[in-house]
């Protein structure tokens, strides 16, 4: 069985940093938008990524680890970025839209580069796989909301 790391830990508990953010980025990003659909997909995610938030919060510790609290500057400006594009784009859904791709798919290459890591225990790499499976499926999805435009 793996260990449980410090590294781990530190790995996991930026993963939740960044699920944070991105809680708050799609709720910008409903804020944003005036399309409903565009609406309940981003309030979805949303929700999607505050339940992902109580998982790892729950796997980091279930092994005896501090838990970060809060967001990341990063986030923080990514939102910033959200509402400066509101106010400057002549196709606001779009811009959402791209924003929130780029961020899922970002989300993806780090959840990858985290299960790459070899200590990881089971009941971890399983919560990590699950987490990124559903991002990844989300974004086989969201063409549908392109064409919605």
């Amino acid at each position: 069985m793996a260990t449980y790391t410090e590294q781990v830990g530190s790995k996991l508990n930026n993963l939740l940093e960044k699920t944070y953010d991105a809680e708050k980025g799609f709720k910008k990003a409903a804020e944003n938008v005036e399309n409903s659909a565009l609406k309940n997909y981003f309030n979805q995610k949303a929700q999607e990524r505050y339940q992902f938030g109580h998982e790892l919060k729950g796997e980091i510790k279930s092994f005896n680890q501090e838990v970060d609290k809060g967001g990341s500057l990063i986030g923080d400006a990514h939102r910033a970025w959200m509402d400066v594009k509101k106010v400057f784009s002549s196709d606001n859904e779009e811009s959402m839209l791209e924003e929130a791709i780029r961020g899922e798919k970002s989300a993806v290459e780090e959840y990858e580069e985290v299960l790459n890591e070899t200590s990881l225990p089971m009941s971890t790499k399983n919560i990590l796989e699950k987490q990124k499976a559903t991002i990844t499926n989300g974004l086989s999805n969201i063409k549908s909301l392109e064409d919605l435009r």
